[in-house]
């Protein structure tokens, strides 16, 4: 059994990331702003007002989880605000980039002292971070603070090698959530895959960005 701390789990991926991992017997804390019903009814421990975005709020988890150790940390926390050139809204990109890229950032630092030497570090990102697959344009906002986290994850993956620590960034698919508008595959079948490939992350597989369904992306 491992312990696996996952954000953003109310609702869609993370939500059923929780609900899978819990059913095969893992230890789940579930983190996010505020919970629902759903994620309630699945009895894990689960600590909410957390808001990944802000210094405070990844310094109350930090502090919630004390010195428990932590096997697995996903990274899920995410917001996607649809923008085109003629229609830019400046604070909606920032405040993409504040949650999906510098949030998994200040989340895995406050809990450098959770993980040890075999910890997994997943940062669900997005192919729409990726600068060679962009062939479309828009989401100007999504794409820029899903390529920066790319960065991070790489970067995390250099710097915590030496602590025996891997990092993956992950890419779902086009999910059928909220986020999407309903478009997109089964959230059951997207956690499905992410945990397929948590499960076969190793120190030499750290730092390669991943679609679910088990092939590299290309940066």
């Amino acid at each position: 059994m491992a312990t696996f701390v996952i954000t953003g789990c109310n609702r869609g991926i993370g939500l059923e990331l929780v609900r899978q991992l819990d059913a095969r017997g893992d230890d789940v804390v579930g983190v996010c702003r505020q919970s629902s019903e759903a994620l309630d009814a699945l009895g894990i421990r689960v600590i909410d007002g957390i808001d990944v975005s802000t210094d405070e709020g990844v310094a109350r988890l930090a502090a919630a989880l004390g010195e428990g150790s932590i096997d697995v940390l996903i990274n899920n926390a995410g917001i996607l605000r649809r923008d085109q050139l003629d229609e830019l809204d400046f604070d909606a990109i920032a405040e993409q980039f504040r949650v999906n890229t510098l949030g998994p950032l200040r989340v895995t630092k406050a809990l450098l002292q959770n993980l040890h030497d075999g910890s997994k570090v997943a940062i669900v990102t997005s192919r729409m971070g990726s600068i060679a697959d962009n062939s479309s344009g828009g989401y100007y906002g999504y794409r820029i603070s899903k390529a920066a986290v790319n960065m991070i994850g790489m970067t995390l993956a250099r710097d915590l090698e030496p602590h025996g620590i891997a990092v993956a960034l992950l890419h779902p698919g086009m999910v059928a959530t909220d986020m999407t508008g309903g478009q997109g595959i089964d959230p059951e079948n997207a956690a499905r895959g992410l945990i397929e490939r948590i499960d076969e992350l190793g120190m030499e597989t750290s730092g390669s960005f991943w679609h679910a369904e088990g092939y590299v992306l290309p940066w």
